[in-house]
């Protein structure tokens, strides 16, 4: 853990090898799902089926997070690649208000890069823009689901967001896990939150005004 960071009886012994159990339990159940979902991906959007990308983790370390493609990789004239908007399928659309995309995550999960409930790993590009106390979200694994993403997810201000992160990071207990867990299954299943109110996700962070 990083220094200064007092981690409780729950998030020292219980925690990860809980979210162990439940990662791998999850991929045996969903096997036959995350096959099709691979199969469908590579039909309609091509390879590779898997999109892995730099992320920063615990302590500000960055892995490489794993989720289903959702966009195809096309480019203007000019050789750059269209906006997000303009490449994301309606595929990639159903698998992203679903959650369906970021089912590979339990492999992170299992690696040890990432929990089920924490704060959500955001961009690299993010990290010199972060206030101290926006800082503080780095200082537990990042999670597939999180207290932001169950008050909002991306329909809230960053400013807010990363509010509700360090909130978690300073109240990290079993029932809070779990009722995390709980809200965000009925979330996903209401679609809520997954858009901004000017993006097919969320706006660029550009840091915060002091």
């Amino acid at each position: 853990m990083i220094q200064g960071h007092k981690a409780g009886f729950y998030e020292k012994y219980i925690k990860r090898p809980q979210d162990v159990i439940l990662a791998v339990a999850a991929l045996i159940m969903l096997s036959p799902l995350i096959g099709i979902l691979a199969v469908l991906v590579g039909c309609k959007m091509g390879t590779p089926v898997i999109f892995r990308q730099a992320r920063p983790g615990l302590g500000g370390k960055v892995f490489y997070i794993y989720k289903f493609r959702t966009m195809t990789e096309e480019k203007d004239s000019c050789g750059k690649l269209l906006p997000d908007c303009a490449r994301l399928t309606k595929f990639g659309k159903f698998l992203r208000s679903t959650s369906l995309d970021e089912l590979p995550e339990l492999f992170n999960i299992i690696k040890g890069d990432m929990s089920i409930v924490g704060p959500r790993p955001l961009l690299v590009a993010y990290l010199p823009l972060y206030n101290e106390r926006q800082k503080r979200r780095h200082e537990v694994r990042p999670g597939i689901t999180g207290y932001a993403q169950v008050n909002g997810r991306n329909a809230i201000s960053w400013e807010k967001k990363f509010e509700l992160d360090v909130a978690y990071v300073d109240h990290i207990r079993f029932v809070s896990d779990w009722k995390i867990i709980a809200r965000t299954i009925s979330a996903v299943l209401r679609r809520e939150g997954i858009s901004s109110d000017t993006s097919v996700t969320m706006e660029e962070f550009h840091g915060s005004k002091e």
